[in-house]
């Protein structure tokens, strides 16, 4: 199924989305089966929401070989982790602010993990059990202020920093995806899940050995290479292969 988060006579609700149509639900994926309402509303003429309202982003810096080679860096040897806020999550569609403190503003496009149940201390033969599904995030950095705070927090934690979505779905595998990112329609990223360095399962066992994720957290996964800037006014979009296109503007 296709989970999709938005807002119906003024609440948020989430709903199956069904060729343009979504079905609306009484209850959210978290909670079992779906209950639906009997309601549906087509798709143009919804006001999303990002997918999850996460209590914690937890992302994977790193984690393409080419990535880590177009900074120079080695290959970690286990996860290079950071957090991002709950305040930093947007929806497709939304803008994308750009701090007066940033000179460098860069997408990130990663295939994002969402946690369907409290997931402590997992193996990583059971952890795909605790996966809802998948979706699209942009790890949106202001790269010029990385370096200058010698942790990441500042640099990918903003406001508008974590555009989700545009739906979560449980149809794909997430081990083997192409991943795109596009600004102004113009290709900067191609490359495939398969190349990530640290596996889905590895991520979610080791994670869940440092912190409990709960239902609705998600795990970014981490960019490929070809990074570079953005500026006022321009479109982002990334496609990952059976999970639609997240699609920003800066503003």
């Amino acid at each position: 199924m296709k989970y999709i988060r938005l807002i119906d006579n003024g609440m948020p609700v989430y709903g199956i989305l069904d060729d343009g149509l979504i079905r609306i639900m009484k209850n959210t994926p978290f909670e079992g089966e779906p209950i639906l309402s009997g309601s549906s509303i087509p798709l143009e003429e919804t006001q999303l929401l990002p997918v999850v309202p996460f209590s914690k982003a937890v992302c994977i810096g790193l984690n393409y070989r080419d990535h880590a080679e177009e900074f120079g860096l080695p290959i970690p040897e286990t996860p290079v982790v950071f957090l991002k806020p709950s305040t930093s999550a947007c929806a497709c569609g939304d803008k994308i602010i750009y701090p007066e403190m940033c000179h460098r503003l860069d997408y990130e496009a990663e295939l994002a993990v969402v946690i369907g149940r409290k997931a402590k201390d997992v193996s990583e033969e059971s952890a795909l059990d605790y996966v809802l599904g998948y979706t699209i995030a942009n790890d949106v950095t202001a790269r010029d202020l990385q370096p200058k705070n010698g942790q990441w927090t500042i640099a990918k934690g903003f406001d508008t920093f974590m555009p989700i979505g545009p739906y979560i779905s449980d149809e794909v595998d997430g081990a083997k995806l192409m991943i795109t990112s596009r600004v102004n329609g113009e290709t900067k990223q191609k490359s495939n899940t398969s190349n990530l360095i640290f596996t889905i399962p590895y991520l979610i066992s080791y994670i869940s050995h440092v912190m409990t994720l709960l239902p609705g957290d998600v795990i970014s996964t981490g960019t490929p290479g070809g990074i570079s800037g953005m500026q006022k006014g321009d479109t982002v979009e990334i496609e990952i292969e059976g999970l639609g296109i997240l699609r920003n503007t800066i503003g």
